[in-house]
């Protein structure tokens, strides 16, 4: 049985090396389909794998509460792109903050009402899209952040006052030390009393660029904003052994406290890289898509090709099965062929997916995530087209009448 398949094996290689520039065109067809693939799945196990590092990196005594909802992600993603406010509507509130802050084994909590404002510095630089973090001192404790200059928000501050990301600072200000400065939100002015030390993650678990952000009080930025709304709240527990009753704990007094309203989720570990894994699960998705259909066209190159093969050695069939050669074994030698041409498109697509994923790293923060679930999702869809567009044409091939196929030349 081996030597069979090894016959099978050379026979479909030799015909392949005959017709070596149409082999090559119709491998790049299966390799364009599973590059996609290999690239999408890269770049989203490289998302995944940076916001769960950050989650890591910030404790596991982390507790996240956002508002949830009932509709599918794809609706949710839609909503959030096509709002103004592009996030969800939350039922949580400054007095839930409070109410969580009042509970065992809390260390710290902050709120996160992200509101996005034009901003205006001393000089009269205008931004027109900044967003713009309500949120309290404990923030840059849970985050575990630190300050290039200043200090950061304080609940007795007697003026209005923000910190800066670094990159916002340089973009408003032209300058990384801003602190003493003043800037306008919503007609009201603030003075820079911080500036964050730039920590270059624009994906994270806070849907937030916290470089190019600006923070100030919730309470202060709640006067002058009457459609801001709390999108999440971030908690720190002081025993992580006791975190699964905590987080038991919140659920409860927030159901009670908002009298019966269950309209939001209580997170901790690998649950909190939503809503940015959310995003881009659904745009993976759509991508899988277009990498499928191209996928399918790759395969039907192949089909074609492998038909056109059938009909120019009809005579050699004939000859094959003059000589002994089974209908099982021409079937076999023509999908082997198939096969070997789905396969040899599949590892170039690999190389070139993977080579584009490393390409795609010197301009993001993402680095290309290799995994065997993804050589094997590569290879095993590789094998899967080639069988499925190479079963027509090696019936077909075992179906020729020995007599019809002696007779046919050219």
């Amino acid at each position: 049985m081996a030597l069979l398949l090894r016959t099978h094996y050379e026979l479909a290689r030799t015909s392949i090396k005959r017709n070596r520039g149409r082999s090559f065109l119709t491998c790049l067809g299966i390799s364009i389909g599973v590059a996609s693939i290999i690239l999408i799945l890269s770049l989203m196990g490289s998302i995944s794998s940076l916001i769960s590092s950050q989650v890591a990196q910030i404790g596991s005594d982390l507790v996240v509460v956002r508002p949830s909802t009932t509709k599918t992600a794809v609706s949710r993603v839609v909503d959030e792109l096509t709002s103004s406010s592009m996030y969800l509507k939350s039922n949580l509130t400054l007095k839930d903050v409070a109410t969580i802050e009042k509970l065992d084994n809390i260390a710290s909590v902050a709120p996160l009402a992200v509101s996005v404002n034009s901003l205006s510095g001393d000089d009269d630089t205008f931004l027109p899209s900044v967003p713009v973090v309500g949120t309290n001192p404990d923030f840059i404790k849970i985050q575990n952040l630190t300050l290039k200059s200043g200090t950061f928000l304080k609940d007795d501050a007697p003026t209005a006052t923000a910190v800066i990301g670094a990159k916002l600072a340089n973009d408003l200000y032209g300058t990384g030390e801003p602190v003493g400065k003043t800037l306008t939100l919503l007609g009201e002015r603030f003075i820079i009393v911080g500036v964050l030390t730039e920590v270059d993650d624009p994906i994270n678990f806070n849907n937030l660029d916290l470089d190019s952000s600006l923070f100030v009080s919730a309470s202060a930025l709640n006067k002058i904003d009457n459609s801001l709304q709390i999108q999440q709240i971030n908690i720190r527990t002081e025993n992580t052994n006791d975190l699964e009753k905590t987080v038991k704990t919140i659920r409860e007094t927030l159901i009670a406290s908002k009298n019966g309203d269950t309209n939001f989720s209580v997170l901790s570990g690998d649950d909190i890289t939503h809503p940015a894994g959310t995003l881009f699960s659904v745009i993976s998705s759509i991508l899988s898509v277009v990498a499928g259909i191209s996928l399918i066209v790759g395969g039907i190159g192949i089909m074609n090709i492998m038909l056109v093969s059938v009909a120019e050695r009809t005579h050699e069939i004939g000859i094959r099965k003059a000589v002994g050669a089974s209908t099982g074994n021409i079937f076999l030698q023509f999908l082997f062929e198939a096969l070997i041409l789905s396969l040899s498109g599949g590892f170039l697509g690999l190389i070139l997916g993977y080579g584009l994923a490393f390409l795609l790293c010197l301009i993001t923060p993402f680095n290309p995530f290799v995994s065997w679930q993804i050589l094997a999702i590569t290879f095993s869809t590789a094998l899967l087209t080639g069988l499925i567009f190479g079963l027509f044409p090696a019936i077909k091939a075992a179906k020729k009448n020995p007599i019809y196929s002696l007779k046919f030349w050219g």
